[in-house]
């Protein structure tokens, strides 16, 4: 049967039985409470609901096929329908022995949104406030944020419901052990299957615990085995760039924008970042670096949120390393002397750019009203209500959504996928050769210019390389190679948003023109690749 004819019978009616309670429950969300509670799943919801509405037009016109429009239209919305839900999810709970002689039962969750690409790629997070909900929504939006960024994954997440802060680290290593195996025994890891990576509450510790069970076990055999999970130490097939890359992506994202004269009239910021106040909600790993990379670009920290305090120095700035420093070494930023307590919510206090880089959320209507920032860049996901976003937009402050936005982290770990594919890392065959070529560029350049102004003696015309060619003229290293494929793929999904702001008209509606950017990639590869064994 014709992917046309099938979706003009049977797949419209399938998820418009799925999301029926959604649109539903959309329909009476009329009040700025209703969209403020909207739950994160519904959310997401929401947001692609409203760029498929945009973009199914477009679509339609764009098909040169010989179906009628009526047809060509059941096609496109039956396409972009089936791509809301999620394909699958898993719950799962397992026994697991505490160090006290406890046996303490664990709750967990496994959603894979789509399997429009292979492998399905997303985080696992430790969390007392994980849920199936909040799993599914995260897994909904890994898909869009891959699409966004041309990286080739489905979208998946996972969660455990523990406080990692609770427990020893043998019985965290036992816990996501366990996991693994449960994952594995379920089909929901697997180098070509799924592949997760950190999140809130995990890191590189737990990566190496799984690639090493994966590979200990249900692996064994496979020489890809370590390809099974992202954010893995050096050591262990792990990619130099990867502890950074969320919030080096969220500092390209801003840098994009905020050198964007058009957009930045817009907003009434001046051009770019030197100079720019910025304060950042979570001090975590993509809240540090993006403090880190914005500070390093000229741009004054002047406050910092966390679940124990916040701290605030409007006069000086705050060092984003001595910060970091400081809690390392004392467990909390409470109590740097680079800066002052405050009870004040700096969410809406005085800057220019604020981060939001915490949890779900955080920025509601009541929040939004008072906001002073000109930019939100997104480094948690989802951090903004509906009712918020929409009362930012109509007060013309930039919102840099997350799927865009904290897209660093999934573009670096696609690279770390291939390293471990390809079994080499980066720059190891070509180091060598582009360091002698470099050599012998400059050789060249002496000779030539010897052999014109003194007669062909040598060493008469030194030729010094510029200290930035010097950085570079040993060859390129993993790292270098990784931050620019990060630069790149920033930078050119910007100008892809860029392009559907002006195509459809959307404003300052980035989040929107991204959602239109993301469903149109996927609905290509429906359309081209057709419905499996349907």
């Amino acid at each position: 049967m014709s992917v046309s004819r099938l979706l003009s019978r049977r797949v419209c009616a399938l998820p418009r039985s799925l999301l029926a309670s959604h649109r539903q429950w959309l329909s009476t969300a009329t009040n700025e409470d209703d969209l403020d509670t909207l739950p994160f799943n519904e959310m997401v919801l929401t947001f692609a609901d409203k760029a498929a509405d945009i973009v199914t037009h477009s679509l339609v016109d764009e098909d040169t096929s010989s179906m009628s429009r009526d047809r060509k239209e059941q096609k496109v919305k039956g396409i972009l329908a089936f791509i809301k839900p999620c394909n699958a999810t898993i719950q799962f709970t397992f026994p697991v022995h505490m160090d006290d002689g406890r046996m303490a039962v664990v709750e967990a969750w496994r959603s894979q949104h789509s399997h429009h690409r292979t492998p399905c790629k997303g985080g696992l997070r430790y969390s007392l406030d994980v849920n199936e909900g909040e799993v599914k929504a995260l897994a909904m939006l890994m898909t869009y944020k891959c699409a966004m960024v041309d990286v080739p994954f489905g979208g998946a997440k996972a969660g455990v419901k523990i406080d990692p802060k609770k427990h020893s680290v043998t019985e965290l290593e036992r816990i996501t052990r366990r996991l693994t195996m449960e994952f594995a025994k379920k089909g929901f890891i697997g180098p070509g299957l799924d592949v997760p990576a950190p999140d809130m509450g995990t890191g590189p510790r737990e990566m190496s615990w799984i690639a090493d069970t994966y590979a200990m076990t249900h692996g064994y055999a496979d020489l890809n085995a370590y390809a099974c999970v992202t954010g893995k130490p050096i050591q262990q097939g792990g990619i130099h760039g990867r502890m950074s890359a969320t919030g080096r992506g969220v500092f390209y994202s801003v840098n994009n924008f905020i050198n964007d004269a058009e957009v930045c009239s817009k907003i009434d910021l001046p051009p770019g970042i030197p100079g720019k106040t910025f304060i950042v909600q979570g001090f975590g790993n993509v809240g540090l670096h993006s403090c880190r990379y914005l500070h390093r670009a000229g741009g004054k920290l002047v406050g910092v949120m966390e679940v124990d305090g916040s701290i605030i120095n409007y006069e000086q700035g705050i060092d984003p390393k001595e910060l970091e420093d400081y809690r390392n070494e004392n467990g909390s930023i409470v109590g740097f002397p680079g800066a002052k307590p405050t009870e004040e919510n700096l969410l809406t206090a005085s800057c220019d750019i604020l981060v939001p880089a915490a949890g779900e959320m955080q920025i509601t209507a009541e929040v939004a009203k008072k906001i002073q920032a000109k930019v939100v860049a997104e480094g948690a996901n989802g951090p903004t209500t509906i009712a918020a976003e929409r009362i930012l937009h109509d007060r013309n402050i930039l919102v840099l959504p997350d799927m865009f936005a904290n897209a660093g982290g999934v573009t670096v770990s696609y690279f770390e996928w291939l390293k471990n594919l390809n079994h080499v890392s980066y720059g190891r065959l070509t180091w060598k050769y582009e360091e002698d070529s470099n050599y012998f560029l400059l050789g060249s350049v002496q000779k030539s210019l010897e052999a014109k102004f003194s007669g062909g003696k040598p060493n008469t015309i030194p030729i010094v390389p510029s200290p930035e060619f010097s950085q570079r003229i040993s060859g390129v290293s993993e790292k270098d190679i990784v931050n620019s494929g990060l630069e790149y793929t920033i930078n050119r999904s910007s100008k892809q948003i860029m392009k559907a702001l002006q195509d459809y008209s959307l404003g300052l509606d980035l989040r929107t023109a991204a959602y239109v950017c993301a469903l149109k990639k996927i609905y290509d590869v429906y359309k081209e690749a057709g419905i499996t064994f349907s």
